[in-house]
């Protein structure tokens, strides 16, 4: 394998100024031909469910009252007045915009809704032929048919707004790319201001950086192209992959930087230091990135559609990154040579320990002292983990605070007290007509009502306001056909009164054409639907929802909403958790044996990491459940801990461990781990404060609006854990395993010390010396 790279390196420093000018065009050609991922980015999670889970089957139990999720979407144009009712100036207005609206593209329907009780404020339905999970033709749907609002030419006063769940989706993909952006700049600026501590350079900060900044850039592309066809993409793929990048891209250019900083020391010209050092690291930064892929390609065998979808984009972002820091990266440093570490340059000089080599020095006295420590300290704060229990994250459901969405809703709220904007949905499904028999109406929502789980029920004899008996809406019926086909005001000399026949209009929100599928919007006692005590309630709503089905002789039945939908979305994730945990280590093990050719570290290797994760989700349960208060943590947390733990944690392992084995043969083995971690040490602990913060930029770049609380989570969850990852395990306990295990570390290959150390060889060490 060192063949391999030491070709790689050669030609690389050879064609220094080919490579980069490839990477420039890529970067040129993928940003003009391809689609930025932002402009891709779906916010409801409960899109990500396979249609065999309870919400997604009771969503499409709702398709002839709703339409058909994946051909057709729904928005609605609320407009509404504060001070007094709406008068005839006000809907002409509303007709002008209705007329204005059916031009839109893809717009198949627009029909007036009911009037509010106050007469305050009345909303349209447009019915787009869309898919409701292509978020990029939603969001140009939105803007058509805000940019109609001036043809309305509302009277003064008069307020029109988007309003309902998909003008919330598109408002919060919106805040999102805001989100990503601000993510993206404050991850630049803390890698940045990390790299010049750690350096003292202005230049290598920028040179490390800059290939990761490269992949980013051609990673982003690549991955909007795969979204046009048919990958979802959801916020949390958006932020991941650009820490991830970000932050696991720096780290792999400390690899090779301080690695090329050592073999200037030992006095190696610029071009053989970097041809040196990527021969020696390569294939530790390859593993690393491998590890990663690996750890991410597994999570294409989860059943949840948001990991499914996250394994691929962040394995191709690491696998660019990988191909950038082999190639672009030494080319960089090649031509910057020595003055790479301006005004700073590394000198041979007297071997100096260092911090790591005098903590290595102690631990390898007493190895057995310092891993019973360490196993002791982990396990009691594993025991945390028993606090843990899920919360919500759906993605937001609010939309953000000043947007037209937000504005819309509230009318909504406020003028249609009997209406939700995001309602738990509650399908029945009968064999015959209801039309033949309303009382089974009236029935069930009086069954729903008793059973004290909900606030508040509108359903087809109520959804307007005004109640309807079943015998008054048989015969509405009967005399006006289906509801769809009327208009919005009653024919002239109708002897229906208006609100009977706006109440009856009303219907259609609630009741199929045929008759067969009948909805009841409901509002739980146990909270909104965003919150972690619906989600707890889904079990006992379903148990209601059956029962009650069971007594008016429904033959179907089931609950849709976000609530129910990410009740789905935290039991799907549990489970896969379970599944993908075995497969993720198994095939991580089988690298780090190639890489360490033994059977044994790997095994000591994957139970730190192990033991690190259950620490950290421990200490993160304490934190926010404990000590914050929260009802729980987002239900995505404990996965993507334990992934990006065990791939990255494994990455830091390969970087010691590999330096173990090559100083191995120089020296004796404890030694070697002396040796090994008293130069790895440094990069470690630079490359964990540089990942360790980019996952904390989370806590900032996630903003204030609905779902930032859960982002945050993530970002202060993932951090802690790659913290103590890259204090404690990696630099203490992991040489403590190889100092009392000996000759077995490396069974049942055999290290024997054939390249034993020249005395002069034993007496440099890098040095800095300050450039006058």
């Amino acid at each position: 394998m060192n063949r391999f790279f030491a070709g790689l390196s050669r030609n690389v420093v050879r064609y220094r100024w080919v490579v980069i000018l490839f990477w420039i065009a890529l970067a040129v050609v993928s940003s003009k031909a391809l689609p930025s991922l932002s402009s891709e980015v779906n916010n409801d999670n409960s899109q990500f469910l396979s249609a065999s889970e309870p919400s997604s089957r009771a969503a499409a139990l709702l398709d002839p009252i709703l339409g058909n999720s994946t051909t057709e979407s729904q928005l609605n144009i609320v407009v509404g007045r504060t001070n007094r009712p709406l008068d005839a100036s006000d809907n002409a207005a509303l007709q002008r915009e209705a007329a204005a609206a059916r031009k839109v593209s893809r717009v198949v329907s627009v029909r007036e809704l009911a009037t509010s009780p106050s007469g305050k404020a009345a909303q349209l339905l447009v019915t787009a032929r869309i898919n409701q999970a292509d978020i990029s033709r939603l969001t140009t749907l939105a803007n058509g048919l805000r940019s109609t609002f001036a043809s309305a030419r509302a009277p003064a006063g008069l307020q029109l707004h988007l309003a309902g769940t998909i003008a919330t989706n598109v408002a919060n993909q919106k805040s999102s790319n805001s989100a990503g952006g601000r993510t993206q700049g404050l991850t630049f600026i803390l890698i940045l201001v990390l790299l010049l501590v750690i350096f003292r350079s202005p230049l290598a900060p920028i040179l490390t950086l800059l290939p990761a900044a490269f992949a980013l850039i051609v990673s982003m592309r690549f991955i909007g192209g795969l979204g046009v066809h048919g990958l979802k993409i959801s916020e949390i793929t958006q932020l991941l992959l650009i820490v991830l990048l970000l932050g696991a891209g720096t780290d792999y250019g400390l690899f090779l930087v301080f690695r090329v900083r050592e073999e200037m020391s030992r006095g190696r010209s610029s071009h053989e230091a970097v041809i040196h050092a990527l021969e020696r690291v390569g294939e530790s930064i390859s593993a690393s990135a491998g590890t990663v892929i690996f750890a991410l390609l597994s999570l294409l065998f989860a059943s949840f559609g948001v990991y499914h979808d996250l394994g691929l984009p962040l394995a191709l972002g690491v696998a660019v990154m990988l191909i950038a820091g082999l190639t672009l990266l030494p080319a960089l440093l090649a031509i910057a040579g020595r003055g790479l570490f301006w005004p700073v340059r590394p000198k041979r000089g007297p071997a100096r320990e260092g911090a790591w080599g005098r903590i290595a020095a102690q631990l390898v006295r007493r190895p057995a002292i310092t891993l019973a420590l360490g196993v002791v300290f982990f396990g009691a704060l594993s025991f945390g983990a028993l606090a843990y229990h899920s919360s919500g994250f759906g993605g937001a459901l609010n939309a953000p605070a000043g947007s037209d969405a937000a504005a819309g809703n509230a009318i909504v709220a406020a003028q249609f007290p009997r209406s939700s904007v995001n309602p738990a949905n509650l399908v029945f499904h009968f064999t015959k007509p209801v039309y033949d028999d309303p009382s089974v109406l009236q029935r069930a929502e009086k069954d729903l009502a008793a059973s004290g789980t909900f606030r508040q029920l509108a359903g087809p004899l109520d959804g307007s306001g005004f109640a309807l008996s079943p015998a008054r809406y048989q015969a509405l019926h009967a005399a006006l056909g289906n509801p769809a086909a009327l208009p919005a005001r009653p024919p002239a000399g109708s002897k229906v009164s208006p609100i009977e026949y706006d109440a009856f209009r009303t219907t259609i929100a609630y009741v199929s054409p045929d008759g067969r599928t009948v909805q009841y919007e409901a509002t739980l006692r146990a909270g909104g639907q965003a919150s972690t005590s619906a989600l707890d309630a889904t079990p006992h709503v379903r148990a209601v929802v059956t029962r009650v089905a069971h007594e008016v002789g429904a033959s179907e039945s089931g609950v849709a909403g976000q609530a129910a939908a990410l009740y789905d979305v935290s039991s799907t994730s549990n489970g896969d958790l379970l599944r993908i945990i075995p497969i993720a280590i198994a095939a991580i093990a089988v690298l780090l044996a190639l890489v360490l050719r033994s059977l044994v570290a790997p095994l000591y290797l994957i139970v730190s990491v192990a033991l690190s994760y259950l620490a950290a989700l421990g200490l993160s349960s304490l934190i926010f459940i404990k000590l914050a208060g929260n009802a729980g943590l987002t239900f995505i947390l404990p996965f993507l801990m334990f992934i990006f733990l065990l791939a990255l944690g494994e990455d830091y392992n390969i970087l010691v461990m590999t330096r173990i084995r090559e100083e191995a043969h120089r020296r004796p083995l404890r030694e070697a781990v002396v040796y090994a971690v008293g130069r790895t040490g440094p990069t470690v602990t630079s490359a964990g404060l540089v990942l360790a913060g980019t996952f904390g930029v989370l806590v900032v770049g996630a903003g204030s609006g609905p779902g930032s609380g859960q982002i945050r989570d993530i970002g202060v969850g993932l951090a802690i854990g790659i913290l103590m990852d890259t204090f404690l395990v990696r630099t203490l306990l992991v040489p403590s395993t190889v100092a009392l295990l000996g000759r077995w570390n490396w069974w049942p290959s055999r290290l024997t010390m054939d390249q034993p150390l020249e005395p002069k060889e034993e007496t440099t060490a890098p040095t800095l010396e300050h450039v006058d």
